[in-house]
């Protein structure tokens, strides 16, 4: 089942969904709209072009990315990837999962957002993985609706919550290393 804007007042309301901060004109008809934070992380552009990158390197990963913080704008640049934070800091209950979308207003001015899913007991704030497919760069405030989520609730309580590394992240966060098969 999907929440309504009835439903999600009243998950809101009951501490059954934690969004902070909060605002009324975040909840839309079936679902609430998230605010861009004020940081965004680009792969380094101190690395070559012919660096590449192994995800199962820790040194890899944290060289791989630089945060940048900026309160007015953040632009991303033409056939760029980059990754982009909430300012909401999301709490879900262990029977609610979460659809994240880009607003459309966004991705007609050229910017993808993969699927995204927020698994029923994350906490924190969402990181969002942004492309700019558009021959020109785009800027970003930071404080402006730029995503969507959906939210549904699952037949039965997940019997194994998220505990993920992602778990109560504040910003961005570098992608988690990923094990070698052994």
């Amino acid at each position: 089942m999907i929440l309504s804007d009835f439903d999600l007042e009243s998950y809101i309301k009951h501490k059954r969904l934690i969004i902070e901060p909060m605002s009324k004109e975040t909840i839309r008809e079936n679902g609430l709209d998230l605010r861009l934070a004020n940081e965004i992380a680009r792969h380094n552009p101190k690395l070559n072009k012919g660096f590449v990158l192994d995800p199962s390197n820790v040194a890899h990963v944290k060289k791989a990315y630089v945060i940048e913080k900026n309160d007015d704008e953040l632009i991303i640049p033409a056939k760029t990837q980059v990754l982009a934070s909430t300012i909401e800091y999301v709490g879900l209950p262990d029977n609610l999962m979460g659809f994240v979308e880009l607003r459309s207003t966004w991705a007609r001015h050229g910017l993808i957002l993969p699927p995204t899913i927020i698994d029923a007991g994350f906490a924190g704030t969402v990181t969002l993985e942004v492309y700019n497919s558009s021959e020109h760069a785009i800027l970003l405030r930071p404080g402006t609706r730029f995503a969507h989520v959906i939210f549904a609730t699952t037949l039965n309580r997940v019997k194994n919550a998220y505990k993920g590394s992602y778990l109560r992240q504040r910003g961005i966060r570098i992608p988690k290393v990923i094990k070698k098969k052994e």
